[in-house]
C-alpha cells in the first residue's frame, strides 16, 4: 500500500485515486436505492448503480460544456490572470489603503511587498504550463471514476486468499478513511462555496460593488476548501486581496464574512474529521506542511487522507 501510495503520488495519479473511490462508494450508495427504486434482482443493481454513476459526469459535461467551456478549458490561464492581478495588487498596496494608514506602513513594507508579488508571478509563470496536466487530470478523473464504479459492480468472490483477503483488509481500510475524510470535506466545501457564491453574486451586488474573476474565486473556494485548515486560508487571503483592488471596505467585508462561515468550518471539522480519525489540528497541519513540500499542492489534498489511513492501519495493529 505504500508503494502503490508513492508510486501514485510521483506519477501525479492522485485525480484518479480519489474518483475510484468516489466511483466505488457512490455505486455502493447507490446500488441498495435503485435497488429498491426500480425492484431489480440483488446482482443487478450493482451494475445500474455503476452505469449510473459513470453516466452522471457525462451527462453533466454534455449539459455544461456548451456554457462553461471557457471556464473548464481555459482554468489554467484564468488562474495565471488571477495571480498577476493580486501580485499587482500588492504592489500597489500604498495606493490603495486610506492615506493614514498608508503613511503607518514601516519603510520595510515595500521589499515585503515586492517580495510577495516576485512569488505571485514565479506561481503564475508555473500554471502557464499546466494546461496540457490540467486537461489529463481530468481525463484520469473519469477513468477512476469508471475504474470504481466496475469495481463495486464486481460480485464478491467467497472465501478470499490470504493474499486477496490483505489486500481486501487494506483497501477497505482506505474506502473508510476516504469516507469519513474526503467526503465529509466534500461537503464542508460545498458549504463553503455555496454561500461565497451568495456573497460574490447577491450581497456585493446589493451594495453596487462586484469582484473582477467572480466565478474563478468560486471556484476556487470550492478547490481550495476541499484541503483542512489550510484551503481557508489560501480562501481569506485570495478573496481580501481581490475585493482590495476594489476598495479597503470590500477587503474588510470580505475578511469579516470569511471569518464567520470559516468558524462553523473548524466547528463541523472539529466534531466531523477531527473526532472520527482521532487526529489533532497540530497532526494536520505538520502533515500537511510535509507533503506540500515534498509532492506540491497535490501533497496537502493528499497528506490528510494518507496520515488518517496510516494511523487506522497502526491502531488496527495495536501501535498506537
Amino acid at each position: 500500500m505504500v508503494a502503490a501510495l508513492l508510486l501514485i503520488m510521483y506519477q501525479s495519479l492522485l485525480p484518479g485515486l480519489l474518483c475510484v473511490c468516489l466511483g466505488f462508494l457512490g455505486s455502493r450508495w447507490f446500488s441498495p436505492r435503485l435497488g429498491v427504486l426500480t425492484r431489480s434482482p440483488d446482482h443487478r443493481a450493482p451494475k445500474l448503480a455503476a452505469t449510473v454513476v459513470t453516466l452522471i459526469p457525462l451527462i453533466l459535461i454534455a449539459v455544461l460544456l456548451p456554457r462553461a467551456r471557457g471556464v473548464i478549458l481555459d482554468a489554467p490561464a484564468t488562474y495565471r490572470e488571477l495571480l498577476g492581478f493580486m501580485a499587482n495588487t500588492v504592489l500597489e498596496l500604498r495606493e490603495r489603503l486610506p492615506f493614514d494608514i498608508a503613511a503607518q506602513l514601516p519603510a520595510g513594507a515595500a521589499d515585503v511587498q515586492r517580495a510577495i508579488a516576485s512569488y505571485l508571478a514565479s506561481k503564475a509563470g508555473t500554471l502557464a504550463i499546466t494546461g496540457r496536466a490540467w486537461l489529463s487530470g481530468l481525463l484520469f478523473a473519469f477513468v477512476g471514476l469508471l475504474i470504481g464504479a466496475l469495481a463495486a459492480a464486481r460480485p464478491s468472490v467467497i472465501p478470499l486468499r490470504p493474499l486477496t483477503a490483505q489486500l481486501h483488509l487494506r483497501l477497505t481500510r482506505f474506502g473508510e478513511t476516504f469516507r469519513q475524510i474526503v467526503v465529509a470535506q466534500f461537503w464542508i466545501a460545498l458549504f463553503n462555496t455555496t454561500l461565497t457564491a451568495i456573497f460574490l453574486l447577491v450581497v456585493l451586488p446589493l451594495w453596487n460593488q462586484r469582484l473582477p474573476y467572480t466565478m474563478a474565486l468560486i471556484l476556487l473556494t470550492f478547490a481550495a476548501g476541499l484541503i483542512p485548515i489550510v484551503g481557508n486560508l489560501i480562501c481569506n487571503a485570495v478573496l481580501t486581496l481581490v475585493g482590495l483592488s476594489v476598495s479597503p471596505w470590500v477587503a474588510l467585508a470580505c475578511l469579516a464574512f470569511l471569518v464567520l462561515i470559516h468558524k462553523a468550518e473548524y466547528f463541523i471539522n472539529a466534531k466531523v474529521i477531527g473526532h472520527s480519525t482521532h487526529m489533532g489540528v497540530w497532526e494536520l497541519l505538520a502533515v500537511m506542511f510535509v507533503m506540500e513540500a515534498v509532492f506540491g499542492p497535490a501533497g496537502l489534498v493528499a497528506g490528510p487522507l494518507f496520515y488518517a489511513y496510516l494511523k487506522k492501519e497502526l491502531e488496527a495493529s495495536g501501535w498506537v
